[in-house]
């Protein structure tokens, strides 16, 4: 039995019954409280870290932390509707001041612990938010800003103390009123699911990362990814290796997850990162299900992996970047189990994948999810036949899917831009063939998809072009066996300036400083002049070729 659910109407969702949202959802209460009510011993989470420490969380742990915190941000002047920044590491504590402010019926934003200054500076004027949730370790990245966040009034850290912050361990340990069984609000907590609950920031074309926008009813879309592609229920651990910055994080650390009443594993991985340390851990701890970008899979095949029992893993899921069928083949010699891939983005749930009931056709993303209708069309909106490169469309109608997101914030042009005539355009491109599995072509822009993460050319070549050697910089995504593909720059230099290797170190620590250091440009390339349009544009797409084949035709 599902608490959270009635299976018979839900469980087996199909294209004749999707995921469907009421008018009033809170994921808190009406999940995780609900969770804790029917079983107060049934498992939320396993969190542990690098040096082999191990906690471990109920359902009703997680509600009533979430209370005491939520009683905590009540305090400090945060109640619905308020916009709060959270910048935390994989700590059971993002977990907790997220289910707060959901029950506040506030407003969060998680980030990177990556972003520098600048990039904090920029995301947090854009979105007015009240209070910045961290720890220790990112403390002063928010301090050297906060006299230039006019909006950004309370810091608070939830491992330590100082000046000028809320020191969240201490206020519990004083305060008795900052109650664990209920959330001590001034007002009747209903929240309508169309309300705003979650800005996302994700990278674009454009010169700054877009804020997306979800609204409550957003975690019950997870329902398919969890339900579908991973294939999860009640007593399955799953492991999803995620920053807690990103919109992955959500796909597979908690929302559906919770909904099917599954237990997430988080592995909390600082520094630099190794990924033979995931084969042990899924032996330890028996994990199910296992969900990783490419690059995890292609660092994992490295090892031999038939010296690991992975008798309790019955589901592997990939996405982020195509999946190399070399990997999919290796890792099933390994292990007896095939990765079915998955697709969609920061701005929606699953929307295409391979569910475990379906044939694998690695390399394929997979099919169309339940309430997704997809359609492939040409630069007109039209639709293109079997077989033909189109761009992916998802139909809106009357009943728009649960968990599209509703707009990008204060960026009309963009809006304008991606949705159209009654359909979202994602930006990518895929083919369809002739059993109805959709294969990924390519980004209709130039967003770069590296190690499963979106990089936007222009934030790398904004941070380059503030160098003094640098006179035009143009960036694009070349292709890398392990990441799908890296960072390359092409560098006109100003006179004067000689073309070096130390020139290059000095380039790529100039942006390692400057902003994520995920962004950096793995590859830099001098060239004499840029290959430009009539009109002056830079031609991408011939540098594009060039990162691929070599192949130089603008000189």
């Amino acid at each position: 039995m599902n608490p959270v659910f009635d299976h018979s109407e839900g469980a087996g969702l199909t294209r004749d019954l999707p995921v469907k949202s009421p008018e009033y959802f809170n994921f808190g209460y009406d999940v995780v409280d609900r969770w804790a009510e029917y079983d107060r011993n049934k498992l939320a989470m396993i969190w542990t870290n690098q040096q082999g420490e191990e906690r471990r969380y109920t359902f009703r742990d997680m509600s009533k932390l979430s209370n005491q915190a939520a009683n905590l941000l009540l305090k400090y002047g945060i109640s619905r509707g308020d916009r709060v920044f959270i910048m935390l590491p994989r700590l059971p504590e993002w977990w907790v001041f997220s289910l707060a402010l959901i029950k506040l019926g506030a407003v969060q934003c998680p980030s990177p612990t990556l972003l520098m200054p600048s990039d904090i500076q920029y995301r947090i004027n854009i979105g007015k938010f009240k209070m910045v949730i961290t720890d220790t370790e990112n403390a002063e990245k928010f301090d050297e800003v906060y006299e230039a966040c006019p909006t950004l009034n309370t810091r608070l850290l939830v491992n330590g103390s100082r000046p000028g912050w809320i020191d969240y361990q201490a206020e519990i340990a004083r305060s008795p009123r900052l109650s664990p069984h209920a959330v001590k609000t001034p007002f009747k907590m209903r929240t309508k699911s169309s309300a705003p609950m979650l800005f996302v920031f994700t990278s674009g074309t454009s010169k700054y990362p877009k804020m997306v926008q979800h609204t409550y009813d957003y975690p019950l879309g997870h329902r398919i990814t969890a339900e579908i592609w991973h294939g999860l229920a009640q007593n399955d651990l799953h492991f999803t290796v995620s920053d807690t910055g990103w919109a992955k994080n959500m796909w597979g650390n908690y929302f559906g997850q919770w909904i099917a009443g599954s237990c997430v594993f988080v592995y909390d991985i600082r520094g630099k990162f190794h990924a033979e340390e995931l084969l042990p851990l899924l032996e330890k701890y028996g994990i199910t299900s296992f969900c990783a970008p490419p690059t995890v899979y292609r660092m994992l095949i490295l090892n031999d992996l038939t010296k690991f029992d992975f008798k309790e893993l019955r589901s592997c899921t990939a996405a982020g970047e195509p999946l190399h069928t070399e990997t999919v083949r290796i890792w099933q010699e390994g292990t007896g189990l095939t990765i079915r891939e998955g697709y969609g983005q920061t701005e929606t749930v699953c929307m295409i994948c391979t569910p475990m009931n379906i044939k694998n056709k690695p390399g394929a993303m997979g099919i169309p999810t339940p309430g997704w209708e997809i359609e492939l069309h040409d630069e007109d909106g039209n639709p293109v036949p079997q077989g033909e490169d189109g761009r992916i469309a998802v139909k809106l109608g009357d009943h728009r899917p649960v968990g599209l997101f509703t707009h990008y914030l204060y960026n009309n042009e963009e809006n304008a831009r991606y949705f159209v005539n009654g359909y979202y355009y994602t930006g990518d491109k895929a083919y369809r063939d002739e059993d109805g599995y959709y294969w990924f072509v390519g980004r209709s822009d130039d967003i770069i998809k590296s190690s499963g993460y979106r990089i936007g050319p222009s934030e790398v070549e904004d941070v380059l072009s503030l160098h003094p050697a640098v006179h035009e910089v143009a960036v694009v995504g070349a292709p890398d066996p392990l990441r799908g593909a890296r960072v390359k720059a092409y560098i006109v230099l100003h006179k004067g300036y000689v073309a070096t290797e130390s020139l290059v170190k000095e380039l790529q620590n100039h942006v390692k400083q400057q902003t994520a250091p995920y962004k950096y440009p793995r590859e830099i390339e001098f060239i004499e002049k840029m290959p430009k349009t009539f009109s002056g544009k830079i031609m991408r797409s011939v540098l594009r070729r060039h990162a691929e084949t070599g192949e130089n035709d603008w000189h």
